[in-house]
């Protein structure tokens, strides 16, 4: 293979990856029900989309790493405080009773629909025992369940990944060794496989922890060091024991993001980007290694397997994992309707299948076309399922606004007061306590003292809330909320507007959408409700009462319209408007 050829073939892939995940958000759909299709497509079409060609050796190694990468970004978004103790019984069951059962059902199965030997069956199983955080978290964003669910399906998602890995590196050794031992023989080596995880995340989140919190990086250099300690450790820990790098990476993620110092910066945006350029990259580039010849015989065969798995198999852990807890109904139903495979199950296949089958065990071509499927049928039918199910279910999140507004002035807690008139869910944050008191005292939701500093750390999210209205009486406070806050909220972050001519030091400079028409600045709003404006509400009847101006709009359902500085939404009949009156 010549170097035009490598460059090609690598460009190729570069540019598939990010092509297609453009593609998809412009669909709205989950980028990998895009991602494989083009991948395998590719793979079918030219021979220079060939990761194994292009990279040779080096091609599963790669993968592991890369995949380390992300359940380390997958371990900064999850926060201990919300593995309380009903939701760690039910991700616990999920984890134990999913992997045995997931992968007993597919070893069973997969034995008579895929003609497989004993060995592969069970190899496939554990591949198949997985789920990931990359499939399972764009699928809750569409659908919005409730913050229960969302939570243990997304701890589910994070801790399955290692688990599996390492479960199919065990089977991996036990197949090729033979299978020779009984299962206590199996024990040991897992224990093993564990504490060298273990061990390598405790190294890794140490070694950040000083890094991040001693040497105050700037973000590009952070970024670059937490890929750095990623992969050293994740390399490290795979050299003693295959596979034991995703444990490490899981709990280096999960320890920088529940340090105590706030100062700790670990999740910024160009790190986000490089975790969504590769996994792009991984699902292109495996789903290319397969090929249309590989499907022919395997096809109908795993959609059989896919049908055990989703109405058999994922509905009998979900009541299991769910016994003797206070789910709902609808929640135990949704959450057996939410298991699709993703990243670590196509990584692992890849991985595996090739050195099994150069040592001829029975039906080992078929594991990664199978497990192709798996992936794609599984994630097509959840992408296109999930948010009807889920509505169906009655487990979606209410679509009526639930503002934070942030600040404590008079003409704030006004408006705090109107929009809770009109019918939504208000809560409010200030910094001084007798602003806090004027908030309790006008009986409107207070968040709790740290939630605020807690959120404008970087990659905090605020759950629960559909936007962020700053409103103190601090602009460049207000300028730099809305620069740390955007994307860590489900809504948008709005701003009040300077004084004219502010000269402050990050007001003129930041971002977020600026609330209001231009004259109602912040200085004009409170001087207008110290002379005796007030912030009140009408229903729109065609009309709007003269001499009050519009800040906001309620639609029927719930949604929260703000009038900024490039215009304001049309009232329609039914709205209710949010007026400041005089």
């Amino acid at each position: 293979m010549t170097e035009d050829h490598v460059f090609l073939g690598l460009g190729l892939i570069v540019v598939l990856a990010v092509g297609s995940q453009v593609l998809a958000s412009r669909l709205r759909v989950p980028a990998l029900i895009v991602l494989l299709p083009v991948g395998f497509t590719a793979g079918a079409l030219t021979d220079d989309v060939d990761p194994e060609r292009l990279l040779g050796s080096a091609f599963s190694p790669l993968v592991s790493l890369a995949v380390a990468v992300i359940l380390y970004d997958a371990g900064l978004g999850l926060d201990l405080s919300n593995f309380r103790a009903h939701t760690r019984r039910v991700v616990v069951r999920l984890i134990w009773f999913g992997a045995l059962v997931t992968g007993a059902s597919t070893a069973l199965v997969a034995t008579p629909l895929l003609g497989m030997s004993r060995g592969a069956a069970v190899m496939l199983g554990a591949i198949l025992v997985v789920s990931g955080p990359t499939v399972v978290g764009p699928l809750l964003a569409f659908v919005r369940p409730t913050e229960r669910l969302r939570r243990i399906l997304v701890w589910e998602g994070s801790l399955i990944d290692p688990v599996g890995g390492i479960l199919g590196a065990l089977v991996f050794h036990a197949v090729t060794a033979g299978g020779t031992g009984g299962f206590g023989s199996r024990i040991g080596p897992f224990a093993v496989s564990t504490a060298v995880g273990v061990a390598g995340g405790v190294v890794g989140a140490a070694v950040l922890t000083v890094a991040l919190r001693g040497l105050r990086l700037g973000e590009v250099l952070a970024t670059t060091v937490q890929l750095a300690a990623v992969v050293g450790v994740a390399a490290a820990c795979d050299i003693v024991r295959d596979d034991t790098g995703l444990i490490a990476a899981v709990l280096m993620g999960l320890a920088v993001a529940n340090l105590s110092d706030g100062g700790v910066t670990a999740r910024r945006p160009f790190f986000e980007t490089l975790v969504d350029l590769i996994i792009g990259l991984l699902f292109v580039s495996i789903s290319a290694t397969v090929s249309p010849r590989s499907l022919r015989h395997v096809l109908l065969p795993a959609l059989g397997l896919v049908a055990v798995l989703v109405l058999v198999a994922r509905p009998l852990v979900a009541a299991a994992s769910a016994w003797r807890t206070d789910l709902t109904a609808g929640e135990r139903g949704f959450l057996g309707w939410m298991a699709p495979r993703g990243i670590v199950a196509a990584a692992t296949a890849s991985t595996f299948s090739a050195t099994l089958v150069d040592q001829g065990v029975g039906g080992a071509a078929k594991i990664l076309p199978a497990t192709f499927v798996v992936i794609v049928a599984t994630v097509t039918l959840y992408g296109l399922s999930a948010a009807p199910v889920a509505g169906r279910l009655g487990v979606v999140r209410s679509t009526r606004s639930r503002p934070l507004l942030v600040g404590g002035d008079p003409w704030v807690v006004d408006l705090g007061r109107a929009l809770r008139s009109a019918g939504l869910e208000v809560v409010m944050w200030a910094g001084r306590e007798t602003e806090r008191d004027s908030i309790r005292a006008a009986g409107i939701e207070l968040a709790p003292g740290e939630l605020f500093a807690a959120a404008t750390g970087e990659g905090a999210e605020l759950e629960g809330l559909t936007g962020v209205l700053l409103l103190t009486g601090e602009d460049d406070f207000n300028a730099l909320a809305a620069t740390r806050l955007e994307g860590g909220v489900e809504g948008t972050v709005h701003r009040l507007r300077p004084r004219a001519g502010s000269q402050g030091v990050i007001t003129p400079y930041a971002g977020g959408e600026v609330l209001f028409d231009p004259d109602l600045t912040r200085p004009e709003l409170a001087r207008r409700h110290a002379r005796g404006a007030r912030v009140v509400t009408h229903r729109f009847d065609g009309a709007l009462p003269a001499g009050h101006r519009t800040l906001f709009l309620v639609r029927d359902d719930g949604r929260l319209l703000p009038v900024t500085r490039t215009g304001g939404p049309a009232p329609r009949p039914g709205d209710v408007a949010v007026l400041l009156s005089g």
